[in-house]
């Protein structure tokens, strides 16, 4: 009996069983096919793609012909004029799609050029993903031709001069495989998926919830917490499992779902495989293909070309900003359990582009890495590098210990004195004492980071915790417009968002 009852079509299946080669060879193979699809753009010629491919070490003179970017100087130099019709500015043809980046830590929104390769290239390895899961342990396999529920963005998209710009999940949602919607796989549908009032397509989710099969979910956790919360609500269920019984899949990425976990396993009637994804809005770049490992292997062969620049003050300021000629290398060339910053060349006209993550490589044969946070989303007030991969952690061992749900978090640094001190607002609807809540924070955080702990002993004089309700959380991100799809909240509060955080916070008590 086959494994799927889902029959994918001869090119698509040819693609996803693409032979596996060593990392370095992938990678070289797709800088190549990248740089000849590119050499005719303006981008190609500024910067010599004939010469690099005539290279005898393209990986190598590609380093030194191009340079380094982050979205702001890219834009700046290149990508406005794609968002103007231009054609084969960095990669052939006119850009039609535009993804809005989900972040809260930039004042405006970016626009990641979206074409119709790299939509194509994501759906691929979502579907050798979905092959993967051949190679898992008790997994029910009567689950994986049932519904996909994936609460995205919505696919009615904002409609520019001579594109359209939206979430990237209501992209990628809106060109769904013919044959795969024709299954009816793809749950919520066409016409609820178009909905923009997430309000409203929570309610309409919630409304058609009865009449689905759900074998997988799909979204961004806080988001899908809250809409799995409204159904048990609704029709007064013990667990979701009640309505939906071939529930076994949670496909997750863009957040860690630590400090989730525990709140959302509240809601289910059995335990389900959680698989994590690393979809960013440039690209789908690794995700998870195994049982019980904590990595996620990159997408060596599939149209992206990664480097990596360690994650360093050689190569950082102290306010995460990459310096011009950063040290990058590739994948063959980088070290396991050391952070890393991504730098990524795409088929959607990103080059030596800065995404904004660190990784640490956790398994170098089979090319696994973590995602340890951001390059902005860190505090180092005194030397205490403290990361949201350690927030991450010491937040779930805490839940695990008191035994309480934490769905949402943040820290900023603040003047303690003469000093420093770290400040933690955490989202609870459990009991629980802020201060001893406080103390066993530090406790942890000493155990995961050493400069931690030798700085609280110094400079770093204290450590407060602000409890609060997770619905204050989620009013600040309705009040900032981020509501639903890919937007989250940020684990680290810096500048502008800062000073908007305060000020809700002040007119929330003063309420």
């Amino acid at each position: 009996m086959p494994l799927f009852d889902i029959r994918i079509p001869k090119t698509i299946a040819r693609a996803l069983n693409l032979p596996m080669s060593d990392p370095r060879r992938q990678q070289l193979k797709v800088l190549k096919k990248l740089l000849r699809k590119a050499r005719f753009t303006e981008f190609g010629q500024e910067y010599k793609f004939d010469e690099i491919l005539l290279s005898r070490h393209p990986g190598k003179k590609f380093q030194q012909l191009v340079p380094t970017y982050n979205y702001s100087k890219i834009y700046k130099d290149w990508w406005y004029k794609t968002l103007e019709g231009t054609p084969d500015v960095c990669w052939p043809g006119v850009i039609k799609y535009f993804a809005l980046s989900s972040g809260t830590s930039e004042a405006a929104s970016k626009y990641i050029p979206i074409t119709k390769d790299l939509i194509r290239s994501n759906t691929v390895t979502s579907f050798r993903q979905l092959l993967s899961l051949a190679r898992y342990d008790n997994v029910p396999k009567s689950a994986l031709g049932k519904g996909w529920l994936m609460l995205g963005g919505s696919t009615q998209l904002q409609k520019g001069p001579t594109y359209y710009a939206g979430d990237l999940s209501g992209i990628q949602q809106r060109n769904i495989p013919f044959w795969f919607q024709g299954l009816g796989l793809y749950k919520p549908g066409k016409k609820i998926a178009k909905e923009r009032d997430w309000s409203r397509k929570l309610e309409e989710v919630v409304e058609n919830a009865p009449n689905w099969d759900i074998g997988f979910i799909v979204g961004v956790p806080a988001w899908l917490q809250l809409c799995i919360e409204k159904i048990i609500e609704r029709y007064k269920l013990k667990n979701i499992h009640e309505l939906w019984p071939n529930l076994s899949f949670y496909v997750h990425g863009g957040v860690a779902l630590e400090p989730y976990k525990k709140g959302f396993e509240k809601l289910l009637g059995k335990p389900i495989t959680y698989i994590e994804t690393y979809l960013a809005s440039e690209g789908f770049l690794a995700y998870q293909n195994r049982q019980d490992t904590k990595g996620m292997q990159l997408a060596l062969n599939n149209n992206i070309f990664f480097e990596f620049v360690p994650f360093d003050d050689e190569n950082f300021d102290a306010d995460g900003n990459m310096v011009d000629n950063p040290k990058a290398f590739m994948i063959h060339e980088i070290e396991e359990n050391r952070d890393y910053a991504i730098l990524i060349s795409t088929n959607a006209g990103a080059w030596r582009y800065a995404i904004g993550d660190t990784v640490r490589l956790v398994d170098k044969e089979r090319s696994e890495i973590i995602i340890t946070g951001r390059t902005k989303h860190f505090l180092s007030l005194v030397g205490e590098h403290l990361s949201v991969d350690n927030m991450n952690r010491a937040i779930e061992m805490v839940s695990e210990e008191l035994n309480i749900s934490i769905p949402e978090f943040t820290v900023t640094g603040v003047p303690y004195g003469n000093f420093f001190a770290h400040k933690w607002y955490i989202a609870t609807d459990d009991h629980v004492n802020a201060q001893t809540l406080a103390g066993l924070l530090d406790d942890k955080l000493k155990l995961l980071n050493d400069d931690y702990e030798v700085e609280r002993k110094h400079a770093l004089k204290a450590i407060e915790v602000d409890v609060l309700p997770e619905s204050r959380f989620m009013r600040f991100m309705e009040m900032k417009g981020k509501v639903g799809g890919q937007h989250k909240f940020p684990r680290v509060l810096k500048g502008k968002i800062l000073e908007e955080w305060t000020k809700f916070l002040q007119a929330e008590t003063s309420r």
